[in-house]
């Protein structure tokens, strides 16, 4: 990922704006998947016992647990890369980053799980949450600190500052636009 920031930061724009969209679309795309009624002849119970669900995954044998395990890893992985480039900020700290993306995404795999109860078969399961959210973690974590140092080293290379963007942004707001305050002469304070 390599951005060309323009003077304006057009750059930076499309690029949150790829993100949002990206963003949109996968969401999109997992709601129509988990929260879709299915025509089953029978239910399993809801799974509230963390762990639960993965043993008995573990217990169908290694290609089976693969399969299941990587299904509940997968799905909302692409939040730990897709919810930082809407965000689009290349200077930010990575533990904070981290920690809003996962607390991002363990909000969206709640909100699924939480819908999943009034749809016809479709059933809650603790295990879901755990995976989704431990796979955004690690989406995040092997993705974005990676392209972030190269945006950033793309920047000082002469692609443009994203920094100075903001920074530009923060100087015209804090100075006033009409000039400077003007002052007025002391008046003595009648008795």
């Amino acid at each position: 990922m390599h951005v060309r920031q323009s003077p304006d930061g057009r750059a930076v724009i499309h690029f949150r704006a790829t993100g949002a969209l990206l963003l949109l679309a996968h969401l999109l795309f997992v709601g129509w998947l988990t929260l879709r009624p299915l025509d089953v002849p029978w239910m399993t119970a809801a799974n509230l016992r963390p762990l639960d669900g993965i043993r008995a995954d573990l217990a169908l044998g290694p290609v089976e647990a693969a399969r299941r395990i990587g299904e509940g890893l997968l799905l909302l992985a692409p939040l730990g890369v897709l919810l930082p480039m809407a965000g689009g900020r290349l200077l930010v700290s990575p533990w904070a980053s981290l920690a809003r993306t996962v607390a991002a995404g363990a909000l969206i795999s709640m909100a699924i799980e939480l819908g999943q109860t009034g749809v016809p078969g479709q059933v809650v399961d603790v295990d879901s949450l755990l995976l989704n959210t431990t796979g955004v973690a690690l989406a995040h974590l092997l993705v974005v600190p990676v392209s972030r140092a190269r945006l950033r080293r793309g920047n000082r290379a002469g692609a443009g500052d994203l920094t100075r963007i903001g920074n530009e942004t923060w100087a015209l707001r804090s100075e006033a636009p009409q000039g400077p305050t003007p002052t007025i002469s002391r008046v003595g304070i009648a008795p």
